[in-house]
């Protein structure tokens, strides 16, 4: 099992973008989460919010009804447009339909830098600061494959996803899984092309416990013998091993998820979850607020990560049961990194 400092992760990270700076005086922000309900929008806030003060920048924060609900972004973005905002930090729900309002912001001469999930096409926004969502799907995937062993090739796995309108995030994150075990996705641009007959079937779950409890009992129904499932975050987790628990069959699935937050991490601790993919949305805010202070001050854009077309905030696969050839760090180090 492979360990990595906290700093070292951070650290990394930070050298892309020039130093920020200290004072920003005059300077007006907006950041649009998806919902202020999700614990890693919550932790985003905060994120931002301390950081904004820290540089003298007045943050207005602005989020959806539930995740999907891009009319709220739109209108939050119209919101910014009005009030003179430097830069705005969006997280989009759907992340076609909102290119048009994010265009209309950067000829306003808003920087518009994307936080965790990436704008379709990426270069709509100014910049995307943001895990690398196919590399933390890929984590659990092989993980997953690895732990089967030779049963993987008679898995049975239900993919529990985010939204129909298959924002990048969800499909990123669901072809790196697959990628991970080893299953060929013929059209990376969606999910649910491929036709391994392993999978079970594909259910939306909008990202919280509800959802996914009721994604999972729809795909029981049609097979009961699921041994896999993949979850587009831990919240969606949970709900799926709620409805493995209420028919007896918790035991013997492997569920798989991303996130890092507190109660999921708590939640590989206690064998609900078998492995996670942590990522830092602390990081993302953070650095997203010192990106529209420098805009402000001399018009310059933050640059991408060597080699990748966003600046990436890094990920870790937390387990307790680790496999040779996966890097991964322990519950107990996951808690230390942890949000919400």
């Amino acid at each position: 099992m492979t360990k990595f400092k906290t700093s070292a992760l951070l650290g990394a990270a930070a050298v892309a973008l020039l130093a920020a700076p200290a004072f920003a005086a005059g300077t007006s922000a907006c950041l649009i989460t998806k919902t202020d309900t999700n614990p890693f929008f919550v932790k985003m806030k905060e994120g931002a919010l301390a950081e904004a003060k820290k540089l003298g920048i007045e943050l207005k924060t602005y989020a959806g009804k539930i995740d999907g609900d891009n009319e709220s972004q739109v209108n939050a973005i119209e919101t910014c447009i009005a009030d003179g905002a430097k830069g705005i930090l969006l997280t989009a729900s759907d992340t076609k339909a909102i290119v048009p309002s994010v265009q209309k912001a950067r000829k306003a001469g808003l920087l518009v830098i994307e936080l965790d999930t990436p704008l379709d096409p990426i270069d709509a926004a100014d910049m995307t600061f943001a895990t690398d969502n196919f590399a933390a799907g890929k984590l659990i995937g092989e993980w997953a494959k690895a732990t089967m062993g030779d049963k993987a090739k008679d898995a049975k796995i239900a993919m529990l996803d985010l939204a129909v309108s298959q924002p990048s995030v969800d499909v990123l994150r669901d072809t790196g899984f697959l990628t991970g075990f080893g299953i060929a996705v013929p059209d990376g641009t969606k999910w649910g092309s491929e036709k391994d007959p392993r999978i079970v079937g594909h259910e939306v779950t909008a990202g919280n416990e509800e959802g996914g409890q009721k994604a999972m009992e729809t795909l029981l129904a049609k097979d009961p013998g699921i041994n896999v499932v993949y979850t587009i975050n831990e919240p969606a987790a949970a709900g799926a091993y709620q409805a493995l628990k209420s028919v007896g069959k918790e035991k013997g699935v492997l569920i798989v998820s991303i996130d890092g937050g507190c109660p999921g991490v708590k939640n590989v601790k206690e064998g609900i979850i078998g492995a996670t993919s942590q990522q830092y949305p602390l990081l993302m805010a953070s650095k997203g607020i010192e990106a529209i202070a420098a805009w402000a001050k001399d018009g310059k854009k933050p640059e991408a990560t060597p080699g990748k077309t966003f600046f990436d905030t890094g990920v870790q696969l937390v387990t307790d049961h680790p496999v040779p050839g996966v890097p991964s760090i322990d519950t107990k180090k996951g808690a230390e990194l942890c949000w919400g």
